[in-house]
């Protein structure tokens, strides 16, 4: 009985050995993520370049506080990205997630002092606010397709921690959007650029992060079973 057994036991393992499909490995996580910042660098730069830059971007970039807000977005955007990729393996800490956290203080404190910095230069006309819901259509566009193309990379290891897989990716996707905005769209007032960039980029994070699932299973079907 015990041998009948064995053997069996040995011709399902040597079945299952068969019929089994090759597995190709994923590529190093920061390999995929440089690859995925690439693919940014051109959609973002293609919108850039198609709009052209703003005629005062030399003039801003040469104020300290500007440079600082834009270098910490840029930062911000290629640290979610590279944390996006790592913490979406099983085998890789869960403080991947935070590695943006640095340059996204810097980046609101950045912003937030200009806003003081507005508020002490113009008066009661510095918190001033208004309407700029191209900022939000134009965050928009470059970010959902970069979005897209983040969470097709990730469909095979996202779903092992989706909820910091989805902030992290939809965070670098939002921040770079919002880095190349900054290069054809001007903003006077600091606290515009909080409004504007900084709730856009928070409401399309919120809105990704509480879907997480529901956007795995649009591109891996089989793995929505599992939700």
């Amino acid at each position: 009985m015990t041998g009948t057994m064995s053997s069996s036991t040995e011709d399902l393992i040597d079945r299952l050995a068969a019929e089994a499909l090759a597995v190709q490995p994923l590529r190093p996580p920061l390999r995929r993520a440089v690859a995925w910042l690439l693919v940014a660098a051109i959609v973002i730069g293609g919108v850039v370049a198609m709009i052209g830059f703003r005629p005062d971007l030399e003039d801003q970039m040469a104020r300290p506080a500007h440079l600082l807000e834009w270098l910490a977005s840029l930062l911000t955007g290629i640290l979610s990205a590279v944390a996006a990729f790592h913490v979406s393996l099983p085998d890789r800490s869960r403080r991947w997630a935070f590695l943006p956290v640095p340059p996204l203080i810097i980046w609101i404190g950045a912003v937030g002092y200009g806003g003081v910095a507005d508020r002490l230069g113009r008066g009661s006309r510095g918190f001033l606010l208004g309407t700029s819901f191209d900022c939000f259509l134009s965050i928009l566009v470059m970010s959902v397709p970069l979005a897209v193309a983040l969470l097709v990379m990730l469909r095979y290891a996202g779903p092992v921690r989706p909820t910091a897989t989805i902030a992290t990716g939809m965070l670098a996707a939002a921040a770079l959007a919002a880095t190349g905005l900054t290069l054809f769209h001007p903003l006077d007032a600091s606290i515009m650029v909080l409004i504007w960039h900084g709730g856009t980029i928070a409401l399309l994070v919120g809105l990704a992060t509480l879907a997480n699932w529901r956007l795995f299973a649009l591109v891996s079907p089989d793995r929505s079973a599992g939700a």
